[in-house]
């Protein structure tokens, strides 16, 4: 169902409250049914759990929406027909998206290409020419616009479909050098972002946008990185997320083969050329998540808020382990981690895991 208009600036004024990343915005909305509700409860939540998590005013979300308008962005919000499908299946799923260009895309058969922004002319060869190749057997060519392989895998796939996933906002060109680069992917690519039209990236923006680029990916391919790099982090994102992870290999004395060969011994797929994908392809999974149950959320007061509290870690825990711990139900437990998540006291984290803030 397509949410109505007050629902949507509700998601996206829910979705621009500070503690409520996406993990809280599913869980709140599978509580109360609806962002326009959540915004009516918010402050009695806020008076009994002292938190801090304050809905941004009505008028900084119209000047958002404002600001999207005039650069022709558009905002795909969670429950909208063009919501990426790949993406709606996370868990938890980006509450909003802007978007740049030809939005059909975020919906098309799609495979990543990332590595390293120092890359070799090798790399960068090989990049272009993979990208080139799955683009004409009808794959969506999906990176981060960023120096190197990024760059080599959109100008590959630019004739048949690519998205670039930016860490700032949709209208943030970074590198500055890529301006044209950006220029053609508006007009024959798409360019999305999770981050507020007008935002300049920051360091803790790129964990989420490598996780938008291997949730729209049936499949990640890492080309060159060294071990320490954002693009094994793509790659241990996307292995999380049910996606295939390929590796190009390349010489052990070149440290951008570090990060390929390191996740071909943790058992990533070979990848020479899109014969590897399409035979991995011809035999994957469906990636359709089950629905899931609707969760029964429980009632708590300040002593059990105090009480799952205690058994919170700076390791992440699963909350059924916290609920066995404590022989409480799960919505109840479910329902003090939301509170201490808004209160700052706790950090929710995607597959039911939560961690001491």
């Amino acid at each position: 169902m397509t949410p109505a208009a007050d629902e949507r600036f509700a998601r996206l004024r829910l979705a621009r409250t500070d503690r409520i990343g996406p993990v809280a915005f599913s869980q709140l909305l599978g509580r109360y049914g609806s962002a326009v509700r959540v915004l009516e409860v918010l402050p009695d939540l806020v008076r009994k759990s002292g938190a801090a998590s304050i809905p941004p005013p009505v008028a900084g979300i119209e000047r958002e929406l404002a600001d999207g308008e005039r650069i022709g962005a558009r905002l795909l919000v969670l429950g909208d027909p063009d919501y990426p499908e790949m993406l709606a299946n996370l868990d938890p799923p980006p509450p909003i998206l802007w978007a740049r260009g030809r939005v059909d895309l975020l919906n098309m058969p799609s495979i990543a290409i990332v590595g390293a922004r120092i890359a070799s002319a090798g790399g960068q060869r090989i990049a272009r020419g993979l990208a080139l190749q799955l683009g004409q057997a009808g794959h969506v060519v999906v990176s981060g616009m960023a120096r190197g392989i990024d760059a080599a895998a959109h100008e590959g796939a630019l004739a048949t479909g690519t998205v670039a996933v930016l860490g700032g906002g949709v209208d943030d060109v970074y590198p500055p050098e890529h301006a044209d680069l950006y220029a053609r992917l508006i007009d024959q690519g798409c360019v999305v972002s999770e981050s507020p039209v007008g935002a300049r990236a920051q360091a803790r923006d790129f964990p989420r946008r490598n996780r938008i680029i291997s949730g729209l990916s049936r499949g990640v391919v890492v080309v060159e990185a060294e071990i320490k790099s954002g693009s094994l982090i793509t790659a241990r994102l996307a292995a999380e997320q049910g996606r295939d992870v390929f590796a190009v290999p390349g010489s052990p004395l070149d440290p951008r083969a570090k990060g390929p060969n390191e996740l071909l011994r943790q058992g990533a797929i070979l990848c020479e050329g899109i014969e590897d994908i399409e035979r991995a392809f011809n035999t994957l999974r469906t990636l359709r998540a089950p629905p899931s149950e609707p969760m029964d959320y429980g009632e708590v007061d300040d002593a059990f808020l105090d009480r799952v509290a205690a058994l919170l870690s700076p390791t992440p825990t699963p909350r059924d382990e916290i609920a066995r711990a404590l022989n409480a139900p799960m919505g109840q437990v479910a329902a003090a981690l939301l509170e201490l998540s808004l209160a700052g006291r706790a950090e929710l984290l995607p597959g039911g895991l939560a961690s001491i803030k």
